[in-house]
């Protein structure tokens, strides 16, 4: 199976996911942009608004967890909170090859949604504050959707959890 076929994948089931959940979201088509200031500018939407996705993995105190952790794009991941919060020692960025694996996508395209079960889905609070729609790329760099904030709590059910500097 290609990268391509792999995105699409993913951006079919999450199309799938968010109908049969009667979400309200909108789908935009764009130039494949993986920075977020860039995309937020593409879409026309807010920075804050961004759904920024890190793949972390937690290790220490024999805990070893993968974790995707959904922030705002105009703020910065504190990796050692996410750490704190899973018991572990500390936390880091997982490999490329690691986040195709528990993803399915490509850096920059990864969506706020988890569908592997090894991937522990978290999101930082002060993404939802005073945003009704959040934004992010859709399993493809070319194609974003903009999704009701109420939906995505719904619908994902992150923990909830500040990791934020």
């Amino acid at each position: 199976m290609t990268e391509h076929e792999i995105n699409q994948d993913i951006y079919h089931q999450l199309v799938s996911l968010l109908t049969h959940e009667e979400a309200r979201f909108r789908i935009m088509e764009h130039e494949p942009v993986g920075k977020c200031e860039a995309v937020s500018v593409v879409r026309g939407t807010r920075l804050e608004q961004g759904a920024k996705a890190l793949v972390c993995k937690v290790k220490g105190n024999s805990v070893k967890h993968h974790v995707l952790a959904i922030l705002s794009a105009a703020q910065q991941a504190d990796l050692s909170k996410i750490a704190h919060h899973f018991g572990g020692l500390k936390a880091s960025l997982a490999s490329p090859l690691e986040v195709a694996t528990l993803t399915q996508c490509v850096f920059g395209a990864i969506p706020p949604f988890s569908f592997h079960p090894e991937l522990t889905l978290i999101a930082d609070p002060g993404l939802f504050l005073q945003q009704q729609e959040i934004a992010f790329n859709a399993g493809r760099l070319e194609k974003s959707i903009i999704l009701n904030t109420e939906d995505y709590l719904r619908i994902a059910r992150p923990q909830l959890v500040n990791f934020t500097r």
